[in-house]
Parts: structure tokens; sequence; C-alpha cells
């Protein structure tokens, strides 16, 4: 006979699923994360983030109850965490941590059952709601096929799916994890990350989980909190929280910048190769853009929109940005200080943006660069949106896709330098 248990607040109420207030953790009286104030709820997938050693670990073993916290307030829906009893804490929360898991000569489907503990009678006999239970958690993380496996036989995205298995067998309202995707490839991290999505969308679970990938964060919470120097110094959305001063702030790097318009984080170049200048628009200067960066260049654009997808990639990669308001032509005044970022250029390259009213002008940038004798690269093709010959594009390094405008530009960097064996190659690529 199965014992009844007391069962925790039902999914209904509407107090938060889980509070701190002034919450202190840390280790035998040496506190490492301190004045945490949190509010989860019901259906969110809240997401903490900070450097290596800041305490998001240590956070979540506080409230799964594996530590003791130093100070503060814990409650489940208003109540003291530390007034629940274990089986009933069990019924409400379920708990994935990093510790590695291998239980000899499991199968999936019997590891998976172990989640079934809080509700089963002291023998841990499976009844039918059991067995219905384990088969819901397995179909829920798409681990069907994997129900047959042993355990210790599995890759480390099947254990993963299988860890969280577990722990919706459960029937949790409150779900912790800590780096769920760690060691995962890319195929089992993105699946994983849906996976967890999912059951706060359709199952109404509050998700609270460690992660490292900021990009990922900012696509999948509805709430992070930003954990550095033993205190929380940010919560609240994404969409405001996540800009590109945070997160350089928390992770303390200066060679790439997070945007909160493109929800990713871009590597900047350090300037070593040179400067370019890169006439652009209408999202055509984006890879063109990480291109050189990646190789070292630092960069200067415009005539941008300030709408346009490439002036957003071109701001987080620090490039020097002449722009026009969004929904107007470009006017002389803009036009006249891209020429002059252009004039500062070791070359010019134009990404064969399609041409319209509202940015035709910058074909003048190419024009005036072709008539001083610069080295312009091109990738504007036949059926592009090409100008007149004469008007620009003559006298250009034809490029047929990026990779082949990589090859000519580093061809003609050799040839400036004093490397004449690519002469030939530059040569016989200008029109």
């Amino acid at each position: 006979m199965k014992k009844h248990l007391k069962q925790p607040t039902k999914p209904e109420d509407r107090s938060p699923v889980l509070t701190c207030r002034n919450l202190t953790v840390g280790y035998k009286d040496k506190p490492v994360l301190s004045g945490v104030d949190l509010s989860l709820e019901a259906g969110h997938f809240v997401t903490l983030l900070g450097p290596n050693g800041a305490g998001k670990t240590t956070l979540l073993r506080t409230l799964s109850r594996h530590l003791a916290p130093l100070s503060g307030d814990i409650r489940i829906h208003g109540r003291p965490l530390a007034a629940m009893r274990a089986a009933e804490l069990a019924r409400f929360m379920a708990v994935v941590l990093t510790n590695k898991v291998a239980p000899p000569l499991f199968s999936v489907y019997e590891f998976v059952a172990l989640g079934r503990y809080p509700h089963t009678d002291f023998l841990g006999r499976l009844g039918p709601d059991d067995h219905a239970a384990v088969q819901s958690a397995l179909a829920a993380v798409r681990a069907e096929g994997l129900a047959r496996r042993i355990f210790t036989d599995l890759s480390d995205g099947e254990r993963q799916k299988a860890l969280v298995a577990r722990a919706l067998a459960q029937q949790p309202q409150l779900l912790l994890l800590d780096e769920p995707t760690l060691h995962l490839d890319l195929k089992h991290r993105l699946e994983v990350m849906a996976i967890l999505r999912d059951l706060c969308r359709k199952r109404k679970i509050t998700v609270l989980a460690s992660l490292h990938d900021v990009d990922v964060a900012a696509k999948v919470s509805d709430r992070v909190a930003l954990i550095k120097d033993g205190r929380l110094s940010a919560w609240g959305a994404p969409e405001q929280i996540l800009t590109g001063g945070s997160v350089a702030a928390l992770y303390d790097f200066d060679g790439a910048a997070f945007s909160r318009h493109l929800g990713g984080i871009e590597m900047r170049g350090d300037g070593s190769r040179g400067r370019a200048f890169v006439v652009a628009g209408m999202g055509s200067g984006a890879q063109i853009y990480r291109l050189l960066a990646k190789r070292g260049f630092a960069i200067a654009t415009g005539v941008l929109h300030t709408n346009d997808l490439d002036y957003f990639v071109a701001r987080s990669l620090g490039a020097e940005c002449a722009i026009q308001s969004s929904m107007q032509a470009i006017d002389h005044h803009n036009l006249a200080a891209a020429d002059q970022l252009s004039a500062g250029c070791d070359v010019v390259i134009d990404c064969g943006f399609e041409v319209g009213p509202m940015n035709e002008a910058n074909l003048t940038l190419v024009k005036n660069a072709v008539g001083a004798g610069r080295a312009v690269f091109s990738l504007r093709g036949n059926g592009t949106g090409a100008p007149e010959e004469g008007q620009a594009g003559h006298g250009c390094i034809r490029c047929q896709d990026p990779g082949h405008l990589l090859d000519l530009l580093e061809s003609y960097l050799a040839v400036k330098h004093g490397a004449p064996q690519a002469a030939q190659s530059e040569k016989e690529s200008v029109s």
C-alpha cells in the first residue's frame, strides 16, 4: 500500500513557486553569494549566468537542500523550505546536478523509474500510474527508443536526456539543473534546451538552470540572474538585462560584444591586418564584417540605415559607421562622412548590396574609391542590381563569393607587403 503523503501546494496557486529573500549561501560559514532576492513564477524558464566560481552551483545546491543556507529565507509557495518533509519536497522539486551518475546494469527505463520513489511504497513497487509516469517522462525528452538500452552505454547527450526524464518522473513543479548542456555536442545541446523550454510552455514546470551560453539564455529565458563578485548583480527579463555592457562586465571581456538586437556575441578584430571600408546595406555586409573581423581587420562601413541588420552587426563588431536614419534616402552629409572614412582605409569592399532609392548614393562611394586608384573588391555580379559600367564597378577586383574575396584580399595584401608571387592572381581578377 502506498503511503499517503501531504501534497504540495497545487500548481494553480498564484503565489510564486519559489522565493528567496536576503539569502546568503556558502560553505562552513564562508559566504559565496549574499543578499539574493529572487521570485520564480510558474512556467518560467529562469537562467543563472556568471563566470565559474561565482556561486551558481552553490545557490542551486542550497535551493535543493543539499546545503543549508547561511542566512536568509527560502519559501515554496509561501511555505518555508526547511519546514517541508523530504518526501514532500521530492514531489515538488526535481534536481539534475553535474555529478557523474553511472548506475551499473540499469536499463534507461529502470533508471528513469527511480524518479518515482516519492510516489511509491517503502518497497519501491511500481503501479500502473508509476509506469505511465515513466513512459510520459521518456516521451517528453524524446527518449522512448532508449528505454531498453543500458544506461552506462549511452552517449553524453543520451545520458542527459535520461537524467531529465528521471527528474520528470517525479512529476515536479520545479526543476533545478546545473549546466544541463555541459559536454554536449551542438545537436544534443539544442535538443535539451528545446525540451526544457517545452516543459515550461506545455507543462507549466518552472525551470531554474545555470548556463554559460549567453546566446542560448537570451533566446529561451523568461528571466535571467547575473551573478558575480558574491552578489546578484542584475535580475529580470533578458531583453532588459542582457546588454553589451552588462555581459561584458559579467565575463570581463573586451574583444567581443553581446548584441541584444542579434541575441548573440560578436568577436571583434584587433586591426592587426589593416583597415577595411565596407560598402554594404540590406543585410549584405553581415557575413563580410564577420569574415574581416575574424581575419584581424578593423572595419569602417556606411552608409547604413539604422534599421538595417548590417548596422547592428557592424556596431557589435566595433566598426566605425556612417549612418542614415531609417526610411530616409542617404543625404550628402552622411555620404561625405562615409567617403572620409573610406579614404582612411587600406581597402574598400563592395558587398553587392541590392540598389534602391534609399541607398543608391552608396554607389558613389565605390565609384570614388575606384577613381582614386584605390584597391576595391566587389561582390557585385550580374543581376544583383549592378550599376551601369562606368558608374561604379569598373576597375574593381571582381570576387565570386566571400571565400574568393578572402583569397584575393590575402593575395593583394601579400603583394602590397612585398610578396610578388601573388601578383598574377590579383591582376587576373581585375576587370
